[in-house]
């Protein structure tokens, strides 16, 4: 790297710090892939579980649903991404504070309520995007330093 690759990469870090501009740690990276991998299986088990019907009460005719289902691609693609998050949460946790990086979790929450509504056709209710709103404000509330 010559003399002027330097002095500009340092003319744009001060102006970064001059505009109040924050490296974001990367393991919030991880903290992402945690809340998109989760949703991800609750949609993909939800849809499933729409294509094979209700739970049913005997014992054996549940052992035979489970098998089924867990049989299924989608459904072992599902749990897959659950145990990456899981991986990744793992990962997020050994470079934040869990008082940190838990409330983004809560992010969560929101996806799915709109993500029920896109592909279920679930209602959202007044109550819900309220509800969501105020997930939103303890996210931004509760990542401040």
């Amino acid at each position: 790297m010559d003399a002027l690759q330097r002095k500009r990469l340092r003319r744009d870090r001060d102006w970064r710090r001059e505009m109040g501009w924050r490296r974001v740690n990367p393991a919030y990276g991880f903290v992402v892939a945690t809340v998109l991998l989760t949703v991800y299986g609750q949609v993909i088990i939800k849809w499933q579980v729409g294509k094979v019907g209700e739970f049913p009460t005997g014992a054996s005719a549940r052992v035979s649903y489970l098998a089924h289902f867990l049989l299924n691609p989608w459904v072992i693609s599902a749990l897959l991404g659950g145990l990456i998050a899981a991986f990744s949460w793992i990962a997020a946790l050994s470079k934040l504070e869990l008082s940190r990086a838990y409330p983004f979790t809560a992010a969560s929450f929101m996806l799915v309520i709109v993500l029920s509504a896109i592909f279920f056709d679930e209602k959202l209710t007044a109550f819900k995007v309220a509800g969501a709103l105020l997930v939103v404000l303890g996210l931004i509330v509760g990542s401040q330093t």
